[in-house]
């Protein structure tokens, strides 16, 4: 019988039994960098933590099963795994990406990518003819679902089956809904990547990134580029996202839960001008998410009446953190324009509907109850400060 998700999170079902960590039941720190060898042409499996280390292996092998993948690669970071993943093209390959990605993806693409010789052609792939824009040089699709940070939700499988019609890859990035609430390989993808930092590790005190695929020849390629570029995961950070896993499914159901009453908030306030949130049954992607997913996930991005609206609240929140990240145990708020989505050109920008009454928030597991009356404080805060002038 296939295991529940909340049990590979915590056992890796291929090394039960085993006694060689003397009955540990937190997998061992291996902190080395290189591995004795009994002899020549002989070796203990390790060579050199740069090529793999067990403490990383362990970790990739949780991944992997809980991604349904055949490999996974831990980096140091998502944006390494996203590195790593591009130097699987050449100068002259064509991508098609969504048009509203995670800021740091875009400066990638912007300033490394072509510069090394590959073509992007930015699409909205949640609702534009996808198809149309596929050439003899496309080698894949280039997606987040939902979206960083408008939330928008393309339709993994009907995508997929597009890229398979014409032999390309399809690659997404799962970093907000982890594997816990949509596995992207089930659904047709060929890659999956996570900033690791985020719900995996799910603590906001380490950085990590993954690479995921099912399939044999692209592992293979990716083995040897990790080796090779050297950005791999090193030990003690691997065991820091193997100890955040073993919590995924209840830091995701509480997030999440906690999510959705406060999006049901913020959808009656007189200020508050647009929510973007999945769960809502308004939402344009509400019935696709239904369909691909087993949540709805925990980040809200919503629009506020003015900039001094917005710069108010990021002023005056004090449990909420105003910080850029996002998948953590506490409650974040961030202001895309300035942080994340910073080095974003101005016209994507406006393109994408991001502008500076803009925010995100990334829903934590506290007490709904003090989640809410803080929001509920600074709200009030804030309309009397810039609305005394006109009530008197």
């Amino acid at each position: 019988m296939p295991r529940g998700i909340n049990t590979n999170c915590l056992h890796l079902e291929s090394e039960e039994g085993r006694s060689e960590h003397y009955g540990s039941l937190s997998y061992p720190i291996y902190q080395t960098a290189t591995y004795a060898h009994p002899g020549v042409g002989q070796s203990t499996g390790y060579d050199y933590t740069r090529l793999q280390n067990p403490t990383r292996e362990h970790l990739e092998k949780i991944v992997l099963t809980l991604e349904n993948g055949t490999d996974a690669l831990a980096l140091s970071s998502g944006m390494a795994a996203i590195a790593l993943m591009m130097e699987l093209f050449k100068p002259g390959d064509h991508l098609i990406i969504d048009s509203d990605l995670y800021g740091g993806s875009i400066r990638l693409f912007d300033n490394v990518s072509v510069k090394n010789g590959i073509e992007f052609s930015a699409v909205e792939c949640y609702r534009e003819d996808v198809e149309s824009y596929i050439k003899e040089n496309t080698k894949a699709v280039y997606i987040e679902t939902p979206t960083n940070p408008m939330m928008n939700i393309t339709d993994i499988e009907a995508l997929s089956k597009i890229c398979r019609k014409h032999n390309i890859w399809l690659i997404v990035d799962n970093t907000f809904l982890s594997p816990y609430f949509q596995k992207p390989l089930d659904l047709g993808a060929d890659i999956v990547i996570h900033s690791g930092t985020k719900y995996l590790g799910g603590h906001n005190d380490t950085i990590a990134g993954f690479v995921i695929t099912n399939k044999d020849d692209i592992s293979e390629r990716l083995r040897f580029l990790i080796k090779t570029t050297g950005a791999g995961l090193a030990p003690f950070d691997a065991w820091l996202i193997l100890r955040g896993i073993k919590t995924l499914g209840l830091r995701m159901e509480k997030s999440a839960g906690n999510a959705g009453t406060i999006a049901d908030w913020l959808i009656t306030r007189e200020n508050v001008t647009k929510v973007y949130y999945p769960g809502l049954i308004d939402h344009p992607g509400h019935e696709i998410m239904k369909r691909q997913c087993s949540g709805y996930g925990a980040i809200i991005t919503f629009k506020v009446a003015s900039k001094e609206y917005a710069h108010k609240v990021l002023s005056k929140v004090k449990m909420i953190k105003f910080a850029e990240s996002l998948g953590g145990t506490e409650t974040l708020i961030t202001y895309p324009i300035t942080q994340t989505h910073a080095d974003v050109p101005r016209d994507v920008l406006v393109r994408n509907g991001i502008t500076d009454t803009t925010l995100r928030l990334s829903v934590g597991i506290e007490d709904v109850k003090d989640i809410l009356d803080e929001l509920e404080k600074v709200f009030k805060e804030t309309e009397e400060e810039l609305y005394a002038g006109e009530k008197s």
